[in-house]
């Protein structure tokens, strides 16, 4: 299974990915590919999001039963701790403490 994620991308990468995977969502796709067709996917994505952002996961044979990666402007970033993915966070923009954040 891959899922790739997209956010505030171009239309002409929008329609590539249509062109393999199933949008199911507006920019979310979802398909069945092996390994090589992923990277392929993955590196003509990255070259063509330009100021947008883009996550894709897929199913591998691990403990955790997937992996993913991301790419472009996001707070969000992988992060194995044990082996296992995580998502990370970069901090705010605006690092300004908060008395009460609710």
């Amino acid at each position: 299974m891959l899922v790739i994620v997209t956010e505030n991308v171009p239309p002409r990468l929008r329609g590539y990915l249509a062109r393999f995977l199933l949008e199911i969502r507006a920019g979310v796709y979802i398909g069945d590919y092996s390994g090589k067709v992923r990277e392929v996917l993955w590196k003509t994505v990255k070259e063509e999001v330009y100021e947008g952002n883009v996550i894709i996961a897929w199913s591998t044979n691990t403990e955790s039963g997937y992996d993913f990666d991301t790419y472009g402007g996001n707070r969000r970033f992988p992060l194995k701790v044990d082996g296992f993915p995580l998502v990370g966070f970069f901090p705010k923009e605006d690092s300004s403490p908060e008395l009460f954040p609710f």
